[in-house]
């Protein structure tokens, strides 16, 4: 994948969570054997489990055991790949599923602040790893109430962190945030439209503060983007950035009023969250009661209803319908072949390396799981002896099992 590229130069994002450890042991092992220093490398780990519990349902273990696998691979990053993001704490997800901007931005500062306080039970200085968390939002359609959630976002995680953290980098406060456009807002009815949709929650973005942004492509509710459709979007972006002339000022509509006001509620409706989080016994105990699931199920529920009453209009959907509508957008496919391609190069790389050496360091990494100590070095010694991602997954479940959601929502 990586043939060619110098990591060195590069910022490399990885969406990538449940495995994120051994994508990331499996990164540092081709550094390694690139001759590339690792306090060179640059880039972003998503890596924000709970989420997976709260929203996209992709996780391995159980909450406690993966909080401890993430705070291993923040101790590694922070003393020896220091210009790395170790997480990027994910409210896109949440939003996705259908909770609201205030429910999104609850949660995922709750979560953020359950990584922080982990890490500083395990005896690391919050200077030494704040400054390289970053945050993952969802741009949705509500223009102004999108403005106001990032706005009370960054004042909400400077003020918690002064107050309870204590740090002495200003580095430590800062909410550094991308954005992503809302896919769950888009239609597959009147594609084109969804341009329309995806400039508008993109503008919010940069208004709002966002520090990286990805616009979504017109197509997405029917197939990955064809390259037509990611143009399209790419230029969007670069409109706004280079045409609009809205990035010239840090903070825009600051000092509207009905922005402030807006920003003041959902704070205010932030912090009742999360005195009903504290109430749960904190965020694994919220997560294991269901809580979040029920909080997003419901208004996930609100919106659908709104949406049948048409007491929200979606152009397209339930409004100004085009009857007989042709798609004629061109739909990505992907060859079948390409997961046989892949087993076979699989199956190659396991005749070719030295399976025995692979059996052992595999164990290495089970008896770290055992022993409560570090993974991270154990991971990137398997990886670079070319241990398989399933082969490492295995290892540590069966010291920290799985995880099965309690579905009494």
């Amino acid at each position: 994948l990586f043939d060619g590229i110098d990591l060195s130069k590069i910022s490399v994002s990885m969406t990538i969570n449940g495995p994120a450890i051994i994508i990331f042991g499996f990164y540092i092992a081709l550094a390694m054997k690139k001759n590339i220093a690792l306090s060179q490398l640059n880039g972003t780990l998503q890596n924000d489990i709970l989420k997976e519990y709260i929203a996209q349902k992709e996780w391995i273990y159980p909450p406690k055991e993966s909080i401890k696998i993430i705070t291993d691979m923040i101790q590694y990053c922070s003393k020896y790949v220091p210009k790395y993001n170790t997480i990027s704490v994910s409210g896109y997800h949440i939003r996705e599923a259908g909770s609201t901007a205030s429910q999104e931005l609850a949660f995922t500062l709750a979560n953020g602040f359950c990584y922080v306080e982990n890490c500083i039970n395990v005896g690391m200085n919050v200077d030494d790893f704040a400054p390289r968390i970053s945050f993952f939002f969802n741009s949705h359609l509500d223009f102004f109430e999108e403005i106001a959630k990032f706005r009370a976002g960054r004042r909400i995680w400077a003020k918690e962190m002064k107050s309870r953290y204590s740090p002495k980098n200003p580095k430590s406060l800062m909410l550094r945030f991308h954005a992503q456009t809302s896919g769950f807002s888009l239609t597959a009815q009147q594609p084109e439209n969804n341009i329309t949709r995806t400039s508008l929650q993109a503008l919010a973005a940069v208004l709002g503060g966002t520090q990286s942004l990805h616009t979504n492509s017109m197509d997405e509710t029917l197939a990955l983007p064809s390259e037509k459709a990611a143009e399209i979007a790419l230029r969007s972006q670069q409109i706004i950035a280079y045409e609009s002339g809205v990035a010239n000022t840090i903070d825009p509509l600051g000092g509207s009023w009905y922005i402030e006001e807006l920003t003041t509620e959902i704070e205010e409706n932030v912090y009742s969250y999360f005195k009903k989080i504290k109430d749960q016994g904190g965020v694994v105990k919220a997560i294991e009661n269901s809580f979040f699931q029920r909080e997003i199920s419901q208004a996930s529920s609100d919106y659908q209803k709104k949406v049948d009453k048409k007491d929200r209009y979606i152009v397209g959907l339930n409004s100004f319908i085009k009857e007989n509508e042709k798609i004629e957008i061109p739909i990505l496919e992907i060859r079948e072949e390409v997961q046989r391609e892949q087993i076979d190069r699989l199956n190659q790389v396991k005749n070719k390396r030295d399976n025995k050496k692979v059996k052992f360091l595999l164990e290495k990494i089970t008896k770290a799981a055992k022993e409560n100590t570090s993974v991270m070095l154990p991971i990137i010694e398997a990886s670079l002896e070319y241990a398989t991602l399933g082969e490492i997954v295995d290892s540590m479940k069966s010291v920290y099992g799985e995880w099965t959601e309690n579905i009494s929502i």
